[in-house]
């Protein structure tokens, strides 16, 4: 009995050491994992502009998704620059909420 358990603790060694041999740690290619700690957040000098942004800079600001940027984006190619940050109201799919939440953020 004392064979099988060591011939399985072997084993398992030895899968162990061929797993890391051919999957590399994540962190070792530079890889870091995205937590709340790490994700990046905008601050105050890095206010996004609502008539320059595109779609992936305006996708940073808190509750805007792929949609939102892209209806941003649209509603400026119809309707021209943004006069004020108040404009966005006139967006589809941004009301009250995501303006509060955006506010900070974005200047014109």
């Amino acid at each position: 009995m004392r064979r099988i358990w060591a011939g399985l603790g072997l084993l398992a060694v030895v899968l162990l050491m061929t797993a890391l041999a051919y999957y590399p740690p994540l962190y070792a290619s530079g890889y870091t994992p995205v937590t709340a700690a790490t994700q990046p957040q905008i601050g105050v000098e890095e206010k996004v502009n609502l008539n320059t942004a595109d779609e992936a800079c305006l996708q940073v600001l808190p509750g805007i998704g792929p949609a939102r940027a892209q209806a941003i984006v649209a509603y400026r190619k119809t309707h021209g620059a943004f006069s004020s940050v108040e404009e966005l109201l006139e967006v589809k799919g941004i009301g009250e909420k995501i303006l509060a939440e955006i506010r900070d953020y974005v200047f014109v």
